[in-house]
């Protein structure tokens, strides 16, 4: 079983920067792969970010060039720096992590991002 745990959000101005992160709670979490999504208000959860257990990244083309997706093995914590913030970043935020057939999801934390 791996517990997600998600903490960084809140309310910024446009333009401004947040850094989320994700703890997990399983030893082997440097093993696997892990993702950030998002859903905003009344549309479907949508991919972030990628970042394989060794470290390469993939971005979603709208958040391409302002958000960096790393990890910290040691720490087992994933995080989300986010710069350049647009009121259309305003989502709830998820970690996510699939082992084996399994997909793991964290509680989200609010982003929201004022014009």
């Amino acid at each position: 079983q791996v517990q997600l745990v998600e903490s960084g959000g809140g309310l910024v101005q446009a333009g401004g920067s947040l850094r989320l992160s994700c703890a997990a709670s399983r030893r082997t979490f440097s093993n696997y792969g892990m993702d950030w999504f998002r859903q905003a208000p009344g549309k479907e959860r949508e991919f972030v970010a990628h970042i394989t257990w060794d470290g390469s990244t993939a971005y979603a083309d709208s958040v391409k060039g302002r958000f960096t997706i790393s990890r910290d093995n040691a720490k087992n914590t994933l995080y989300l720096q986010m710069n350049s913030l647009k009121p259309e970043d305003t989502a709830v935020y998820y970690c996510h992590s699939r082992i084996g057939s399994t997909d793991y999801w964290g509680q989200g934390t609010q982003v929201t991002v004022s014009s």
